[in-house]
């Protein structure tokens, strides 16, 4: 979450796939559009949770350890919806020595709880739900609750004005 971009367009699979880099948010939205389009049920859904393996920097840009509106997607398989992160590659996984999660199409995908040295990893501490299309505004709203620091304004204003005229946080 280096790079959050907060013009609504950022968050359509099409752009995201054109870009380099994404968090989990844009990630969950690609991995719900590719399920889409095989024929697959899939929603997004939405959690807070604490990372207690982030990086300085990463604490420091956010002021929490708190991941709120932390996506992830959600796909319909054997009559149940069953979640799946797709958040870290494998390259980050070796990075914070956490290993990948594994989707089988029967269980869940979340993140891991404890990294492979059996220390805590991610902390899912708050649901925030689940959503057939992005739920754009609500994501502002939780990041102007959740991340003061990050310049939130109106909300009501159009999109251009949301962020002190910023089109991205972070670099």
């Amino acid at each position: 979450p280096y790079n959050v971009n907060l013009k609504r367009d950022a968050y359509r699979a099409s752009v995201i796939l054109q870009g380099t880099t994404a968090y989990c948010v844009p990630k969950a939205i690609v991995l719900a559009a590719a399920g889409r389009a095989v024929g697959l049920p899939t929603r997004l859904g939405y959690a807070d949770v604490r990372n207690h393996l982030a990086t300085p920097r990463l604490l420091e840009q956010l002021g929490t350890d708190v991941f709120a509106f932390h996506g992830f997607t959600e796909i319909f398989l054997e009559e149940r919806w069953l979640k799946v992160t797709p958040t870290f590659n494998s390259r980050l996984c070796e990075r914070f020595g956490v290993l990948p999660l594994e989707f089988d199409g029967v269980s869940d995908a979340l993140f891991q709880p404890f990294d492979a040295a059996g220390r805590r990893h991610m902390e899912y501490i708050r649901d925030r739900g689940s959503f057939a299309d992005f739920p754009f505004e609500e994501m502002l709203r939780v990041y102007a609750e959740v991340y003061p620091s990050f310049g939130v304004r109106d909300l009501e204003s159009e999109e251009g004005g949301l962020f002190e005229d910023r089109g991205t946080l972070g670099g």
